[in-house]
């Protein structure tokens, strides 16, 4: 882990607004630390544990798991980064791949139902282009 940056930016209604940002190593146990990390965040937040923590855990699991098996240069690692505010959470997840842009597969057989979930559970999602590399975001709504 590289660095960690959390800033409060006041409260709404019982949920502090802030941003999180960490950068990880791109293995399979960086994006299980990405996961567990967002949902302490949510918890410092103040989010209470409802079926949206869940689905912002399932999200981060899935960008970061794709940020490690699509989007891994050797000795680079993947940036995990938090935005919460008053009705949603915006999750970002850049890794150094810009070729490799996700796309949702058409008729997933034994994999690629990752990004169908990622378009169930936000309401919004999409990939920007970065100096080095890409952030694929989402943003899931709270309660």
């Amino acid at each position: 882990m590289k660095s960690e940056i959390v800033t409060p930016n006041g409260e709404f209604g019982g949920v502090s607004a802030g941003v999180f940002v960490q950068r990880l190593s791109a293995t399979r146990r960086g994006a299980r630390l990405a996961r567990l990390l967002a949902a302490q965040q949510l918890r410092d937040w103040g989010v209470a544990a409802t079926d949206a923590v869940d689905a912002v855990e399932l999200v981060v699991a899935e960008l970061a798991s794709n940020a490690v098996r699509h989007g891994r240069v050797p000795g680079r690692d993947f940036e995990l980064r938090l935005e919460s505010a008053r009705d949603h959470v915006r999750i970002e997840v850049s890794d150094p791949r810009a070729e490799r842009a996700p796309r949702p597969a058409g008729c997933p057989d034994e994999g690629g139902y990752g990004l169908l979930l990622v378009e169930a559970l936000a309401t919004a999602w999409g990939v920007r282009s970065r100096c080095v590399g890409k952030t694929v975001w989402a943003t899931v709504p709270l309660p």
